[in-house]
């Protein structure tokens, strides 16, 4: 899939004095050998940019965490986490946790909240990102049918941000229909496909149903049988779909399950994933073993070998929110009981009964607490996804 000018090689030069099999081996190192940031710059990227993320992500055997954040704080703790241990890293924004972002005294009716803060939390990434130097993609979480205005307000925005960028603010969007019949699951997405490919705009769509809560979105009771995704369906999504852009990527279903459940109760088939890679495969008589652009949701409680033999099949993405929404409030309940002599009154403690306790109830010391847990919890994400060390 690497194809980074090698011009002087197709050209017949050379350096001076050096074989063609001395500037090709050369070649080979250095591409192997690359940094992300020597491909794609720090900030938010969209476009081309993804696609090229996607692609070393496979070629090197990672995937990228999308941490679900609600607020200016979760997404500091996500970018930082990343930071500190060299990684990309995509920020999500949900239906429910856009109208959180917006504020809750919003009303949303006509997903008017959730358009706000999902459009506000973009600006503020694009604000920051760079300055964390790391690659960062922007993407809204699952829509529903019945949340497709949300949707429709998002890509308006993306839009207007491209006719004075060039660009579009979100790197990329998800639609979920997978409760639709599949034709008309197929039939919408390359509706928004069609108008999301002029901005480079990346579409990630849910084929098969993910178990569990999403969202208001309830599968709890669902058939087993639909937690499966067959590989006709990968390749019926994967032909309509690039006839458009291969600016696209399937969440499949191989017995996800969102939220978290006791062990033994989800049954994850990660090895489908590869089933369908080379059906897929088969069918372009391509030798590229991974032409999908997987994504791997409700992956709570997955094993370490689960996750990893995903990513050996070509997921290049994993959705991550119910263990940092448990991790940020860890951070909170730890400091509440260490601290909760000095949080009974503002004046008074163990200390003194005339002793101020200002600097322990402020916000910023325990809001950072919980940035601290999550951070942490970000980081074994990236980890369990060989997403460490790669820029």
């Amino acid at each position: 899939k690497f194809s980074f000018g090698l011009n002087t090689l197709i050209q017949g030069e050379q350096p001076p004095g050096q074989s063609s099999l001395f500037t090709l081996l050369y070649f080979t190192f250095t591409l192997h050998n690359m940094g992300l940031l020597d491909i794609v710059p720090a900030g938010v990227i969209t476009g081309d940019n993804v696609r090229k993320v996607f692609d070393y992500a496979q070629e090197h055997g990672f995937a990228i965490p999308a941490i679900n954040c609600t607020s200016t704080s979760t997404v500091n703790a996500a970018l930082e986490a990343a930071r500190d241990i060299k990684s990309p890293i995509i920020i999500q924004f949900s239906n429910g946790g856009s109208a959180y972002y917006a504020g809750k005294g919003l009303s949303n009716d006509g997903q008017k909240a959730s358009i706000l803060g999902a459009v506000a939390g973009a600006h503020y990434v694009r604000q920051v990102a760079a300055a964390y130097g790391i690659p960062v993609l922007i993407h809204s979480d699952h829509c529903a049918k019945k949340l497709i205005p949300w949707f429709d307000g998002m890509i308006a925005a993306d839009e207007e941000y491209f006719k004075a960028h060039g660009e579009p603010l979100f790197s990329s969007h998800m639609l979920d229909l997978s409760e639709e019949p599949k034709e008309e699951n197929i039939e919408i997405c390359l509706k928004y496909l069609k108008r999301m490919a002029p901005m480079k705009c990346l579409l990630e769509m849910e084929i098969g149903i993910t178990g569990g809560e999403e969202d208001g979105v309830n599968n709890e009771n669902v058939d087993n049988a639909s937690l499966y995704t067959q590989p006709e369906d990968i390749w019926d999504i994967y032909k309509a779909f690039s006839e458009v852009t291969d600016l696209f990527s399937i969440a499949a279903a191989f017995g996800n399950v969102h939220g978290v459940y006791s062990p033994g109760n989800v049954k994850l088939h990660p090895e489908l994933l590869g089933k369908h890679q080379k059906y897929v495969q088969q069918q372009l008589n391509t030798k590229d073993d991974k032409p999908v652009y997987f994504v791997f949701h409700g992956g709570s409680g997955s094993t370490h070998q689960e996750i990893a033999t995903a990513v050996s099949f070509g997921v290049v993405k994993m959705n991550v929110d119910t263990d940092t929404q448990w991790a940020y409030l860890v951070g909170f309940r730890n400091y509440m009981e260490a601290k909760k002599d000095y949080l009974k009154a503002q004046v008074g403690n163990p200390e003194g009964a005339n002793k101020p306790n200002k600097k322990y109830y402020d916000p910023r010391v325990f809001v950072r607490e919980g940035e601290k847990t999550m951070i942490t919890r970000v980081q074994d994400a990236c980890k369990d996804l060989g997403n460490v060390n790669v820029l």
